[in-house]
């Protein structure tokens, strides 16, 4: 038994050990979570990245923390998040184009996807719509199609830019229809439906929320959905498999990613916390509204998506000989 005068020793000793396991904790709990977007701010990705940001703190009881690493094609970003802690506190969010068709187009990546990142949950699938100037007089696809058949020229379709997921689908359409459809790339998605709607191209695929303002001002009009089912927020637009059109599904889907190495655990507490944030009244309202659902699922599942992509953006691009820029 220590002696009395040992007493007040080890009891400052004590107190000093608790102080330091409350600092530490308290670090811990204070430490941010940094979601990194491999895109500009004030576009669709970078929106749902700060509509989740809020929410997604709270169930992980960090702050977390929007950083935008532009270029790339979100390369810069998915080499960021690549090389940092594998703690679960570095996320990236991106979409199919960068993680699906950026290794099919190009021999070396700054970061593989799927070397160098591991799948943490799908955030929100983006179905791409077929729209055109709002005077053209086609109002469904095959309408479309069949105008294209009696043309000699064909039609031509914008995207924003080679190999992107609005360039693939038109391909995938090309393919399924036979129809003459030449491939007009932008550098953006902003020039490209600025000629669509000026009818100096006769169309595009598009991403629905970006599509889904221009159709609500009577500037574009919507011919079909690439998607399995009709969109709540454009119920009478109907898809192309309901036109008899099958084999054209795109989704430029957003998902979180985590860099390799992260443990089971902290991927897991991520998924629970990212699903949480999704399944809140206030995030569904605010995505609903930018023309978005939530589509949170299990890293597996999200490593199957992204699979089942890539195999399907590969096929296309080596039959048609698509090379990156």
């Amino acid at each position: 038994m220590p002696s009395v005068r040992l007493i007040p020793q080890l009891l400052c000793g004590l107190a000093t050990a608790a102080a330091l396991v409350m600092s530490a904790g308290a670090q811990a709990q204070n430490k941010s979570t940094r979601l990194v977007v491999g895109f500009p701010p004030g576009g669709p990705i970078d929106a749902v990245a700060r509509i989740m940001s809020e929410q997604l703190g709270r169930e992980l009881g960090q702050t977390v923390v929007v950083e935008n690493k532009a270029g790339a094609n979100a390369g810069i970003a998915a080499e960021f998040v690549a090389k940092s802690t594998p703690d679960g506190t570095t996320l990236l969010i991106s979409t199919a184009g960068a993680m699906t068709i950026s290794p099919a187009l190009y021999d070396k990546l700054a970061a593989d996807p799927f070397r160098d990142l591991a799948p943490v949950s799908l955030v929100v699938n983006t179905d791409e719509v077929l729209v055109t100037a709002a005077n053209n007089p086609a109002n469904t696809v095959p309408e479309f199609i069949a105008a294209v058949r009696a043309r000699k020229e064909g039609a031509t379709l914008a995207s924003s830019g080679t190999g992107s997921v609005p360039h693939l689908a038109m391909e995938l359409l090309a393919d399924v229809t036979k129809a003459n459809l030449r491939h007009v790339p932008y550098k953006g998605v902003a020039p490209a439906i600025t000629d669509v709607i000026a009818g100096h191209v006769d169309g595009i695929f598009i991403d629905f929320p970006v599509a889904l303002v221009h159709i609500r001002a009577g500037k574009l009009k919507a011919l079909g959905l690439a998607a399995p089912k009709r969109h709540p927020l454009l119920p009478e637009t109907r898809t192309l498999e309901e036109m008899g059109i099958s084999g054209v599904d795109s989704n430029n889907w957003y998902g979180i990613f985590a860099p390799k190495g992260t443990s089971a655990a902290d991927i897991d507490r991520v998924n629970q916390a990212i699903r949480r944030a999704l399944e809140s009244e206030s995030v569904k309202s605010r995505l609903l509204a930018a023309g978005l659902i939530g589509a949170p699922g299990t890293p597996a599942a999200l490593a199957a998506l992204q699979k089942a992509d890539f195999e399907k953006w590969s096929r296309i691009i080596k039959t048609k000989g698509i090379k990156g820029e």
